[in-house]
């Protein structure tokens, strides 16, 4: 939360790791700091019930020195906190913060400390009443929540299976009802009695309500590339993704960036 000119809920804040299983893989070491970096690139962030919650998916790659790849797929969502102790730091940081925003009104007016509450313009109070009202957080009336992520990490980048299986998880989460089984047994399923579909093979298994099926391309077909080209072309637009296009193919070297 080093970003002080912004207001503590559009700050962000550093996150860690809480929980990863199976904990270790001989061929497959688990990099806390790079994956806790691309599950949340931009920290840790708080909302309020006035804000968009909806979940995001996204995805990451992991390239080794020797070339090998490891794939990353997360689901980003909010969660209630529950902590009085975090609920309260952040009303004090919002108290803090406007304290800073109605001192600065004060410079901007010229007005002194002894004179305060009588030197402040209409607008002035227009400002702050705005400010007061879509930029607070009253721990009394408003329920504040923090961002979590879960994560699958795959040798091969099974997107949409991916995708269907942490959806299916988090409402077993967040729903009144309780799913049919415990949710260890499917995290315990997925890690270790679903098996990579064989080269040209399809495999189905069981998620939390609905059957997943992935495909594996054969050895004499196309690559695996289970990301939805809609979202590319919407995305860029025709036009530069053309110009990409051919940027790969005179194998320039390409930059994206991203806001």
């Amino acid at each position: 939360g080093e970003n002080f000119d912004q207001s503590p809920l559009r700050r962000t804040f550093k996150s860690k790791v809480l929980a990863h299983y199976p904990q270790n893989i001989e061929w497959n070491p688990f990099d806390q700091d790079a994956v806790n970096m691309l599950c949340m690139p931009k920290g840790l962030s708080f909302r309020t019930q006035a804000d968009n919650r909806d979940p995001q998916l996204h995805s990451f790659i992991i390239t080794r020195e020797d070339g090998s790849r490891t794939y990353g797929f997360v689901l980003t969502f909010y969660e209630e906190v529950t902590s009085k102790q975090i609920c309260t730091a952040m009303q004090t940081l919002y108290q803090m913060h406007n304290a800073e925003q109605y001192s600065s009104v004060c410079a901007s007016s010229s007005c002194s400390m002894d004179s305060l509450a009588s030197s402040i313009d209409e607008g002035d109070a227009t400002s702050l009443a705005k400010l007061q009202r879509y930029n607070s957080y009253d721990i009394s009336r408003d329920t504040l929540y923090v961002s979590k992520c879960i994560c699958l990490i795959t040798p091969l980048p099974f997107m949409q299976a991916c995708r269907k299986f942490l959806v299916q998880l988090y409402k077993a989460v967040t729903s009144q009802q309780p799913p049919p089984l415990p949710l260890e047994s499917y995290i315990h399923n997925i890690l270790y009695e679903v098996p990579l579909p064989p080269p040209g093979r399809s495999l189905k298994f069981y998620g939390v309500y609905e059957p997943i099926i992935c495909q594996r391309p054969g050895p004499n077909e196309l690559p695996l590339s289970d990301y939805p080209l809609r979202e590319v072309f919407e995305l860029l637009g025709l036009e530069n993704l053309v110009q990409v296009f051919t940027c790969v193919l005179l194998e320039m070297q390409i930059l994206l960036y991203s806001q």
